[in-house]
């Protein structure tokens, strides 16, 4: 019988790329020093993987629930739900919510800043939270949470809710913000109700003296809310009762820890992770080490960092994501390697040269201490089309992990 080890995985968003004139026509993957990564490709199994299906183009949320075992056609909630879920707010079936942004608007409601700034202390935040959290508009009452830099997300709780409307959110500087429109005839209430909304936020943010004194340090006000993704809730089988595991995820947005607590994973903080180049690379690996010896049946790990670089276009910053992320594995295996089945891979390409998702497959290696290697030596996307697991789905990752870890039940006698 198969001793039961704890299977991980890690994850660089947005870790693919394709050939980069400045880098000769290597890739980042090819032109980093990875010892560790190619350690595990040359002792493990490696292919590329289709996280959804050929063609079709990842984002980070849809992603993850392939990556986490799901479909996630029948069971993708919309970005909202998660980005709450993440940002600690409670959604549950019948809410409807939100991804959110402060911005920076004209009085003719015509969007100067989407990011007002980009830049927020703590107290900015928690002030202009406290303008917006708990409002009340016709009986439905208005969540909201500031997260980090501009960012937020909102929920809205009431009776006779519906996701079904366009986006106020013009996506552009330099355009009006737009009307909510009901797709369907039952989300007219929400559609008026974020409308009135919007207008509430400007009325109630750009007075606020933490907007005074952004102005007179030369920093964009935030003066109104956008809010863009909406979802309701969805009820599906958590990871525990589909395979009977506990499950951690160790992330620093709120959209991947959200996706995480959807599937019932436990989110375990580490001091000081983010999603910049500056995440705490060894903190991460030392509470990955906690999680695998204090009995969690899977550790999820996801690096933000690489997809940060990709889409800047800064194809030196990726490269130094990938060589800090392969050192944070190698210290991880240092201390647990007999006791893990790890996969490493990424939730989308986000090539350097384009600077956005694409549909690209990405490359996966699978290490276990008794796997049969294939011939790979390196990790990378051109190494990776030569391996044994050939072409992957997301979906098939963890059924795979928690095969080779010992937790799945034998099909039939």
């Amino acid at each position: 019988m198969t001793a039961k080890l704890t299977a991980a995985m890690v994850v660089m968003d947005g870790g693919g790329d394709r050939p980069v004139p400045e880098l000769g026509g290597l890739t980042p993957l090819q032109a980093a020093k990875t010892p560790n990564f190619d350690r595990l490709a040359s002792q493990g199994q490696s292919g590329l993987m289709h996280v959804i299906s050929p063609g079709v183009t990842p984002g980070s949320d849809t992603a993850h629930l392939a990556l986490f075992g799901y479909d996630p056609v029948s069971t993708y909630p919309g970005r909202g739900p998660l980005e709450a879920l993440g940002a600690g707010l409670q959604s549950r079936p019948g809410d409807v919510a939100f991804r959110a942004n402060f911005a920076t608007m004209n009085p003719d409601f015509t969007v100067i800043d989407r990011r007002a700034g980009r830049e927020f202390t703590s107290e900015e935040g928690a002030a202009l939270q406290k303008a917006l959290d708990g409002l009340d508009i016709d009986g439905v009452k208005v969540h909201f949470v500031h997260t980090v830099e501009h960012r937020g997300a909102l929920v809205l709780e009431g009776k006779g809710l519906s996701e079904k409307i366009t986006d106020v959110d013009p996506h552009e500087d330099g355009k009006k913000i737009l009307q909510a429109e009901p797709l369907v005839p039952e989300a007219r209430k929400t559609a008026d109700v974020v409308n009135r909304l919007i207008r509430l936020s400007y009325e109630r943010l750009r007075g606020l003296d933490v907007n005074k004194a952004r102005q007179k340090r030369g920093i964009a006000p935030a003066n109104v809310l956008l809010l863009r993704g909406p979802g309701q809730h969805r009820e599906v089988a958590t990871l525990k009762e589909r395979f009977g595991i506990r499950c951690a995820v160790l992330a620093g947005g709120a959209l991947y820890i959200g996706t995480a607590k959807y599937v019932g994973m436990d989110h375990v903080k580490v001091q000081g992770q983010t999603g910049t180049i500056d995440t705490n690379f060894d903190g991460i690996a030392d509470k990955a080490i906690e999680c695998i010896e204090g009995g969690y049946d899977y550790v999820f790990i996801h690096i933000k960092a690489t997809d940060n670089a990709s889409h800047d276009h800064n194809v030196k910053q990726k490269i130094l994501a990938i060589e800090r992320t392969d050192k944070m594995v190698g210290r991880i295996l240092d201390k647990v390697r007999d006791r893990v089945v790890i996969a490493v891979t990424a939730d989308h390409t986000t090539p350097v040269t384009v600077g956005e998702h694409t549909c690209d497959p990405v490359p996966i290696v699978i290490w276990a201490p008794f796997l049969r290697p294939d011939s790979s030596k390196r990790f990378t996307e051109i190494d990776a089309a030569r391996g044994a697991l050939h072409t992957i789905r997301g979906m098939d990752v963890l059924p795979t992990l928690l095969g080779y870890a010992g937790k799945t039940e034998k099909f039939g006698s």
